[in-house]
């Protein structure tokens, strides 16, 4: 049967993205809308949004609104837009104040009522469309006063909500929102102090996904590994004996990929296609991106990509002491794309000045040079310290692009480790998160490129994975159902 289903993102590719939750938000949507799901994805329209080719009606009934936050109140417009082949439409919440801003986060006092409003937009445009959702799907910190507010403020609209159960998915527990306890009114109005969690009040803090893992009906997050790891002290982020209190509310359910954006026999983004059948373009699509980036050296030297958020989390300091020697060495090629923290910015912009043709950093992020570095790399490196999910990972097998990855999350859900005895396995797994670490792991893959035979079936094995959103979005579709049924 047909759910109806509400769902809660801050972004949303191809109109907003930051990381690897808005590609995930329009990829599980689309396979639920092409389901037969009715899904009303609510977003903010961010003054970044790239809506160009994009279908985009104004909604009549949507326009001119008002909405109260706190003590202010806020004026509001939705339209609905389609991007270019994708199946289902999104809302997009206009409000100039809180969403005209110069990026999509953003470090402002008001960073929570941006996100706040956005929830409460949702939940009011489900009751001015007479939507009643079996389900409210929220994501991350952004999102996650839904569970509460449906149990509070809006707990009065029995038609609307009156069987409505919610699921939080948490794509990164180290992201919680926090802001003063002396800006508490602002989750208002209809919500009781009483509701809120008593101990961080009193601390001077809330903290939004607290508040999910205690309302949430269920509580998800996006591979089964770190399901159990943030229910430990090391990696709950000081929510794990929340996260344990739950006990069955809580599991893990790995990401998919969309296998229609992500493919290179048919990615518009490659000069050259290929597929597992005949890899030609694949090494075509190598030459073209060396050139392009005037990356030096014969086809045969391996090139390493990397496309990340510029961060501590994902094992950016690792590469300090192994990459320089490893291209003094003139072992490989190297070519990153990402932006974050200024140090580690520092240390790329370095790299490429101490070695010339051999290295190369693109900062800020760019889609086509995304899908260029996955179809052209013969290596991509994740040494991540924790890795939720990971979506490059899943990107990079699909494209014959070998990962060396270190055993975390989401990463040692979805890359298994090569042994050349038996020819299973589909990248290169290392465990301590430290700089020998990744040295052995890109030791052992150099060696495993040297053996053309082994290399080819090591990368083939990968592109026979399947990670599309047909098992993972079947598992929420379940999930949904269960709760749905107890309403």
């Amino acid at each position: 049967m047909p759910l109806r289903i509400c769902y809660l993102s801050a972004e949303y590719s191809p109109f907003s993205k930051s990381g690897g939750l808005g590609d995930v938000a329009a990829a599980l949507t689309n396979h639920l809308a092409a389901s037969g799901h009715d899904v009303r994805t609510f977003v903010p329209l961010h003054s970044q949004s790239q809506l160009d080719g994009s279908d985009i009606r104004a909604v009549d009934f949507l326009q001119n609104l008002t909405l109260q936050c706190g003590t202010r109140t806020f004026a509001y417009s939705v339209s609905t837009a389609r991007a270019f082949g994708s199946r289902s439409w999104i809302y997009l919440v206009d409000c100039p104040e809180l969403f005209e801003r110069p990026r999509i986060y953003t470090d402002a006092p008001d960073e929570h009522v941006r996100f706040l409003m956005l929830t409460r937009a949702a939940l009011e445009c489900c009751q001015r469309m007479a939507f009643a959702p079996d389900i409210v799907h929220c994501n991350d910190w952004h999102t996650a006063f839904a569970p509460l507010l449906l149990k509070t403020a809006y707990a009065w609209d029995s038609q609307v909500f009156g069987r409505t159960r919610s699921v939080f998915t948490i794509h990164n527990i180290g992201y919680q929102g926090v802001f003063s306890a002396a800006a508490a009114a602002d989750i208002g109005p209809g919500v009781p102090a009483s509701a809120l969690h008593a101990i961080d009040l009193a601390a001077g803090r809330v903290n939004p996904m607290r508040h999910a893992v205690m309302y949430a009906d269920a509580i998800t997050t996006v591979s089964p590994t770190y399901a159990q790891e943030i229910r430990s002290p090391i990696g709950g982020h000081g929510l794990d004996a929340d996260l344990r209190a739950r006990g069955t509310a809580v599991s893990g359910i790995l990401n998919g990929i969309d296998i229609d954006t992500w493919d290179p026999a048919r990615d518009a983004y490659l000069p050259h296609r290929y597929d597992i059948h005949d890899l030609a373009g694949k090494a075509l699509d190598k030459a073209a991106l060396m050139d392009l980036l005037r990356l030096q050296g014969p086809p045969s030297i391996p090139l390493l990509g990397i496309i990340t958020r510029l961060a501590r989390q994902k094992g950016i300091d690792l590469l300090f002491d192994v990459l320089p020697a490893l291209l003094g060495s003139n072992r490989a090629r190297f070519v990153a794309l990402g932006s974050g923290e200024q140090n580690y910015e520092a240390f790329l912009r370095g790299l490429q000045q101490r070695f010339p043709g051999r290295a190369v950093y693109h900062g800020g992020y760019s889609e086509e040079l995304a899908h260029f570095i996955e179809g052209a790399a013969d290596m991509f490196l994740m040494p991540s310290l924790y890795e939720p999910c990971g979506l490059n990972q899943m990107y990079s097998l699909r494209y014959g692009t070998v990962p060396v990855v270190r055993r975390t999350g989401g990463l040692a859900d979805s890359v298994q480790h090569f042994d050349p005895a038996t020819g299973a396995g589909t990248g290169v797994v290392f465990n301590d998160f430290n700089a020998d670490g990744l040295r052995w792991g890109l030791t052992t893959a150099l060696e495993w490129y040297a053996q053309p035979a082994l290399w080819h079936r090591l990368r083939t094995n990968g592109m026979r994975v399947d990670f599309s959103w047909t098992r993972s979005g079947a598992d929420y579709v379940r999930l949904y159902e269960h709760l749905a049924s107890s309403a």
